[in-house]
C-alpha cells in the first residue's frame, strides 16, 4: 500500500525537480529529460511492484494439526466441518484455507493464514462447536447438545466396538 508524502516533502521535491529542469534546459538537455522522467518512472513502478509482492508473500498459509478426543465418527466430522464452514466465512476473514479430518486418529489439520486467524481462534472454533482442542475443552452448553457418537468415550460416547463410525455412511 502505498503512503502519502508529507507536504514538506513534496514541497523538498518539487524544489529539487524544478531547479534540475531549469539548469538542464539551460544546457539543452531537456529531451534527454524526458527520456529519463520515463525511465525513472519505469525502474519506480517496478519497485512498487516487487514491494508488493514481497508483502503479499510474506504471509504464508500455515499447518497445524489439533487433536480432539471426541472427534472420531462421520456425524461429528459433518457438525465440526459445517461450522467451521459458517465460522471461517462470518469471523474469521477466510483466513483458513482448507481443512482436513483424521477420524481414526482424532485430528483435524489446518491451513490458514497467520495474518488473518490465530491457532487459538481455530480452537476456540472448535470449542464451540462442542468439540475439545488439543488442551481446551468444549463449550459445556454445546457439547451436552451434541450426539452420542460424538461425546467422550469417558462420557459413554464415541464410536462402538465393531461398528465403523469414521467412514460415511451409504
Amino acid at each position: 500500500m502505498l503512503s502519502i508524502e508529507k507536504p514538506a516533502q513534496t514541497l523538498v521535491f518539487f524544489v529539487f525537480e524544478t531547479f534540475v529542469t531549469s539548469l538542464l534546459q539551460n544546457l539543452g538537455l531537456i529531451k534527454i529529460i524526458c527520456m529519463k522522467k520515463i525511465v525513472l518512472s519505469i525502474v519506480l513502478l517496478l519497485l512498487i511492484a516487487v514491494k508488493m509482492n514481497a508483502q503479499v508473500m510474506s504471509n504464508k498459509p500455515q499447518w497445524v494439526t489439533i487433536k480432539s478426543a471426541n472427534l472420531h465418527c462421520w456425524e461429528c466430522k459433518e457438525r465440526l466441518d459445517g461450522y467451521l464452514f459458517r465460522e471461517n466465512r462470518a469471523n474469521m476473514d477466510n483466513g483458513m484455507l482448507q481443512w482436513r479430518f483424521n477420524l481414526i486418529n482424532g485430528e483435524l489439520r489446518v491451513q490458514f493464514l497467520p495474518d488473518r486467524v490465530s491457532i487459538d481462534d481455530i480452537r476456540t472454533a472448535m470449542n464451540n462447536a462442542g468439540f475439545d482442542a488439543d488442551t481446551t475443552k468444549a463449550e459445556p452448553s454445546v457439547y451436552a447438545k451434541l450426539p452420542p457418537a460424538c461425546k467422550l468415550p469417558s462420557e459413554g460416547g464415541g464410536p462402538k466396538k465393531g461398528v465403523p463410525c469414521h467412514l460415511q455412511p451409504e
